[in-house]
C-alpha cells in the first residue's frame, strides 16, 4: 500500500512530535512513523529549560497541564564530596518522558495526523520524492524529517559516519522514591562518569547517568557498580540511600555517540538527537529537540508556501540556522565534558565555580538558549 503525505517523519520522540504538531496544525499532511507504543518510559535526564514554554504554548501544548516540577537552582559535584551551586538563570522543569511524549502525541493525533507503529527499513530520493519503506508499508513524501533519536537502524541504512565508530559511553535511567528538593536538579561527578538527579510529576525522582563501559563492565551488574562507582560520590550515596526503586530494573541504552552528526543527510532535515547529541552535561536535550523542531517546520512552511524555494535553499536554510542556534551549545558541551571527565580538572573546576560564584550560571547560558520568540 502507498500513503502520500506532504511530510513524512521518521521517529516518535519529542522533536518528531512537536513537529508533526506544529505543520499539522498549518494544514499540511503529515504521517508520523514510531517503532514503539505510547506511553513509553525513555532514558532521559528529564530536566527541560524554560526557553522552551512560549512555543508549545503556541503550539497549544501547555505543559502546566501534567504538574511539572519547577526547577530554579543547580548543584553540580565532584567525586571528591566538592560541591558548587547556582540560580538557573531561566529556570526549568521537570517532566518525565513518559508524560512529555504521550501529551505531545495525543495533541498531533487529535490535529489528525496520521502516527503508524512500524519499523523503516528504508529510505530512497528519487527525482525529488521520498520512498520510505516499513515492515508494513510503503510510502511517498515531498519532506522527510528525521526524528529517530540518538542512534537508530536507520542511521545504518543511511549509512551515517558516526555509526561505524564504537563509542564508550552507555545511560542507565530510572525512577526511584523519596527525598530530594523539588527545585533543584543536580549533576553528581563520579569515577568515568556523572549522574543528573532532578524531581518529574508526582514527586518521583529521576535518576539518570552516563557511564564509561570500561568501567561498567567491571562489575556484575547495574547495583553492583552503583555501589562500588558511583557510592564513592557521598552525595549520589545518599541520594541512592534515601530512595526506593520504582521501576522494575533501570532502563539502559549503549553505544551513545557524541560524534559530530549533519543536519542534512540524504537530503533529510535532521531534527533533535538525530541531528547533534548535546552532551548531558549541559542538560538541555530536550529543549533543544523542540527547538529544532520549530526551526524546520517553520522552513517547511515557507517552501511550501512559496514556489520560489527550492529544497537546496530549504536544506542550506536548515543547516545554517540549525548552527546558529545549537552550534556553540554542542561545542560547549564537548569542552565541558573534556574537562569533567578528568578528575583533577574536575576538582579545579568545582573549587573555582565555588569560590566565584557568579561563573557557574555565565556556563550555564553557554549551554542553554533564550526564550524561543513566537513570530
Amino acid at each position: 500500500m502507498e500513503t502520500n503525505s506532504d511530510v513524512l517523519i521518521i521517529g516518535g520522540g519529542l522533536a518528531g512530535l512537536t513537529a508533526a504538531i506544529h505543520l499539522s496544525q498549518n494544514n499540511l499532511k503529515v504521517t508520523l512513523i514510531e517503532k514503539s507504543e505510547f506511553p513509553k518510559h525513555k532514558v532521559c535526564g528529564e530536566y527541560i529549560s524554560n526557553e522552551i514554554l512560549p512555543y508549545l504554548k503556541w503550539l497549544g501544548a501547555d505543559v502546566s497541564e501534567l504538574h511539572p516540577t519547577n526547577i530554579s537552582k543547580f548543584e553540580f559535584t565532584a567525586n571528591s564530596g566538592k560541591a558548587a551551586t547556582a540560580t538557573l538563570p531561566l529556570g526549568g522543569f521537570g517532566i518525565s518522558r513518559y508524560s512529555l511524549d504521550n501529551f505531545l502525541y495525543q495533541k498531533a493525533v487529535s490535529n489528525n495526523c496520521t502516527i503508524l507503529k512500524d519499523n523503516v527499513t528504508d529510505v530512497t530520493f528519487i527525482k525529488d520524492i521520498f520512498t520510505v519503506t516499513t515492515a508494513n508499508q510503503i510510502l511517498k513524501a515531498k519532506i522527510v524529517l528525521g526524528a529517530f533519536g540518538k542512534r537508530s537502524n536507520v542511521d545504518q541504512v543511511l549509512n551515517r559516519n558516526f555509526f561505524n565508530k564504537k563509542s564508550p559511553w552507555l545511560a542507565v535511567k530510572a525512577h526511584y522514591q523519596g527525598n530530594f528538593d523539588n527545585d533543584l536538579v543536580a549533576l553528581h561527578n563520579f569515577n568515568g562518569g556523572y549522574c543528573g538527579v532532578s524531581k518529574v510529576e508526582n514527586n518521583i525522582i529521576n535518576i539518570c547517568y552516563l557511564a564509561d563501559y570500561a568501567t561498567f563492565k567491571q562489575y556484575k551488574n547495574i547495583e553492583d557498580y552503583q555501589q562500588n562507582v558511583l557510592y564513592k560520590n557521598k552525595h549520589l550515596k545518599a541520594v541512592f540511600e534515601n530512595s526506593a526503586l520504582l521501576f522494575d530494573k533501570p532502563l539502559t541504552i549503549s553505544q551513545i555517540s557524541f560524534e559530530k552528526k549533519q543536519p542534512v543527510e540524504n537530503h533529510i532535515l535532521m531534527i533533535g538527537d538525530t541531528a547533534g547529541l548535546i552532551h548531558p552535561l549541559c542538560g538541555n536535550g530536550m529543549a533543544m529537540a523542540i527547538h529544532s523542531a520549530k526551526i524546520a517546520s517553520e522552513l517547511i512552511l515557507e517552501y511550501y508556501a512559496d514556489k520560489c524555494i527550492v529544497r537546496n535553499q530549504l536544506e542550506k536554510n536548515y543547516t545554517k540556522e540549525w548552527n546558529k542556534h545549537f552550534g556553540k551549545r554542542i561545542a560547549m558541551g564537548r569542552i565541558l565534558a573534556r574537562v569533567l571527565t578528568n578528575k583533577t580538572l574536575t576538582n579545579i573546576f568545582v573549587s573555582l565555580v565555588a569560590s566565584f560564584p557568579k561563573i557557574l550560571p555565565e556556563i550555564i547560558k553557554q549551554t542553554h538558549g533564550k526564550p524561543i520568540a513566537i513570530n
